[in-house]
């Protein structure tokens, strides 16, 4: 098994900037997995956010977040962070860690084979 533990959610005003980090564990867990973040607001379905490659470090972002967002991985560490800079009402969902059990990451939630509990990000206008 692998277990996923976020931090670093909270509330920001609109223009500015947090980082989430997400840490995995776990006796199977194997640092060539690709890595991911998604997102749900309420009422809506879990979208796709940004995901990192494992061994190459390519990185993919939703078109919504591209050139605001940052994702990057710490293999030594076994985590992947989620740089947001200027942040957006829209943005404000619960964010989730995830991991998919291959070394090329995708889009869809439905690809990844672990999550973590997600952490809350609010942004106010």
């Amino acid at each position: 098994q692998v277990q996923l533990m976020e931090s670093g959610g909270g509330l920001v005003q609109a223009g500015g900037s947090l980082r989430l980090s997400c840490a995995a564990s776990g006796r199977t867990f194997n640092n060539v997995y690709a890595m991911g973040w998604f997102r749900q607001a309420p009422g809506k379905e879990r979208d796709f956010v940004a995901a990192i490659n494992g061994l190459s470090g390519v990185t993919h972002y939703a078109d919504s977040v591209m050139g605001r967002f940052t994702i990057s991985r710490d293999g030594a560490k076994s985590t992947v962070d989620l740089q947001m800079s200027s942040l957006k009402p829209e943005d404000t969902a619960v964010y989730y860690c995830a991991v998919k059990k291959a070394v090329v990451a995708s889009r869809s939630p439905a690809g990844y084979d672990y999550w973590g509990q997600g952490t809350q990000v609010t942004v106010s206008s």
